[in-house]
């Protein structure tokens, strides 16, 4: 069993806990990739030497299957240990798992003519060795119902493997089909995290003593509708039913926000966070009604479920977790978190709202969102980068 009191001076505790470096190499690559992308969609500026891969999908598959699933991969690595008490992968096989993430990010900037057959391997391998990791401590202790996230990692890895067949050709469409399933996906994902925690937080979190509503039947509900969303979003042609099951969905998690709300989270940065990313989610089914109604531009609706869904309840959840994890108060966060969240609230405002209100400048509007994005990265790493590279300040293994 695990011994969660153990207490050492360790002097390297990088390879202690899958947040560590996920969090990290995830944060640095968030910021990174859009700066990349910034150049080549303003000034036509391609720095990865990419073949056989539009820049475009490049971008997309980045942000979901490597900044994304990076971050995923730190959450659950450091999660599933708690609530199984069964030790998940550390030291060099941990260290192992990370470089396959990162080569996968950087092979396509080689200029080897294998470049994306290797970018596949590597990639591939990670998804795989991944779920592998998260199943291992959930089948040891027998708590099945864990069993959701790996099969959603799972589907993740076929997902990215469809990725792949579009890339090389072998399947039409692949690389769009690949590309929407695996944001939808990870969205899952985010709302599966968000069940288990987000509720718990604003309950433990908040000044005033407080039992937020949850109900059964919504979850069990919202995650079967959201696959058969999934499965007819991507991969048939009824739209309309489609646009029905999202508003649906819609209307499930708004009736779970509004179960959740409680006006001790607004003065909670770690909290509003976490709540206003899982409103541009709720948010990203009603654009997604509309889109398929052709009433909205499809693009705003993808960018509220990957801008605002996954980048602040990423951002959040990594500033949150890394406290904790580290021997930090959480209920005594560092000041500058407000300016950290900020520009990317501010950022998903500009890349979802202003193009509805004057979409003449949508060119602009993608600029400033852009660098708000890598504003707050930036910010974010600037101060966690030395919390997820130090050992905890209590001494203890993690």
């Amino acid at each position: 069993m695990l011994n969660i009191e153990e207490q050492k001076n360790y002097r390297i505790s990088f390879h202690h806990l899958g947040f560590r470096p996920f969090f990290l190499f995830g944060g640095l690559f968030a910021m990174i990739s859009v700066i990349i992308w910034f150049l080549q969609y303003h000034y036509k500026i391609l720095l990865p030497q990419i073949s056989n891969l539009p820049v475009v999908f490049w971008h997309g598959h980045e942000m979901v299957y490597g900044y994304g699933l990076a971050i995923i991969a730190g959450f659950l690595l450091t999660a599933v240990r708690n609530w199984t008490n069964v030790q998940t992968l550390n030291g060099w096989p941990l260290l192992l798992l990370t470089l396959l993430w990162l080569l996968a990010r950087l092979v396509p900037f080689s200029s080897s003519s294998h470049a994306m057959s290797l970018m596949m391997v590597f990639d591939l391998s990670f998804n795989i060795l991944l779920t592998l990791a998260v199943l291992h401590p959930i089948a040891k202790a027998r708590q099945w119902n864990q069993s959701g996230f790996v099969l959603l990692l799972l589907l993740l890895s076929g997902t990215n493997l469809l990725f792949y067949f579009g890339m090389t050709g072998q399947i039409s469409r692949g690389m769009e089909l690949g590309l929407y399933a695996g944001l939808y996906l990870v969205i899952a994902i985010i709302l599966m995290m968000g069940r288990r925690v987000i509720s718990f937080f604003i309950e433990k979190g908040v000044d005033e003593r407080i039992e937020l509503i949850n109900r059964r039947w919504l979850d069990i509900s919202a995650s079967v509708l959201l696959l058969v969303f999934i499965a007819l979003q991507v991969f048939t042609p009824f739209h309309k039913l489609a646009a029905i099951t999202a508003f649906v969905l819609f209307c499930l998690h708004g009736l779970r926000l509004l179960g959740w709300h409680t006006s001790g989270i607004w003065r909670k940065p770690l909290l509003w966070i976490l709540y206003i990313a899982y409103g541009s989610i709720t948010l990203g089914f009603a654009f997604t009604t509309l889109a398929n109604l052709n009433y909205l531009n499809p693009v705003l609706a993808t960018h509220a479920f990957g801008f605002g869904g996954v980048g602040l309840m990423t951002i959040g959840m990594m500033a949150r977790v890394s406290l904790g994890h580290t021997g930090r108060n959480v209920f005594d966060p560092p000041r500058v978190l407000p300016w950290i969240f900020l520009p990317i609230i501010l950022g998903l405002i500009v890349r979802i709202g202003l193009p509805m209100i004057l979409p003449n400048s949508y060119s602009l509007w993608i600029g400033i969102s852009q660098l708000l994005w890598i504003l707050a990265f930036g910010l974010f790493c600037w101060n966690y980068i030395p919390m997820l590279i130090k050992p905890r300040i209590d001494g203890r293994f993690g």
